[in-house]
């Protein structure tokens, strides 16, 4: 997939702020500190246009990602750990509550797990409600390079066992070091995009 023209179309904080259901939407979701940002940038072939940072919690609103005006890839705050306050923490809860609930032109929901730990039960309540929902369960299991290829089963059927997933197919391990598997998920996004 080769993007042409890519803009930070919005940045929502409130519903109302979201832009016009014109262009279906592929959305990522992910604990804070998954490597969702890094994922996003390697994806789009920019360096920073997702904020990284070693602080969990960065991203803090819903940002809207235009793609060549075909789609738009939407990228969650992240959920679970961050130093906020808790009001703070229900707000960005009824943020990607509402945003996955509510939105008509949303296509598919990708999860990001860190490929290292057992998913959390938070992961497993998302994870839940992207089935329940009707989408695929896209799984991106992050920092593959993290671990020894040789322990890549074990980590994959955690993650298969923890979140109930019959089909491997669903998982990509990816490494935002050596970009592992990016060109398969780009695979995957296209079809989905042109179904």
């Amino acid at each position: 997939m080769k993007f042409k023209s890519i803009e930070l179309e919005q940045v929502a904080g409130f519903k109302s702020q979201w832009p016009s259901e014109n262009i279906e939407e592929i959305a990522f979701v992910g604990r804070s500190n998954v490597g969702k940002s890094s994922f996003i940038n390697a994806f789009l072939g920019r360096k920073s246009l997702a904020k990284t940072s070693s602080i969990p919690g960065k991203t803090r609103t819903i940002n809207f990602y235009n793609i060549d005006n075909k789609f738009r890839l939407v990228d969650l705050p992240g959920y679970g750990y961050a130093k906020v306050s808790k009001k703070e923490k229900e707000k960005w809860d009824k943020l990607i509550n509402e945003y996955l609930h509510d939105r008509e032109n949303l296509k598919e929901v990708f999860l990001l797990v860190d490929i290292r730990h057992e998913p959390t039960d938070l992961d497993l309540q998302i994870y839940d409600w992207i089935i329940d929902s009707g989408f695929t369960g896209f799984i991106i299991a992050t920092k593959y390079d993290k671990i020894s290829k040789n322990q890549l089963q074990k980590h994959i059927s955690a993650i298969m066992k923890k979140l109930d997933v019959e089909d491997e197919g669903l998982i990509f391990a990816y490494s935002s070091e050596n970009k592992h598997n990016l060109g398969v998920i780009h695979e995957q996004i296209e079809v989905i995009i042109n179904n």
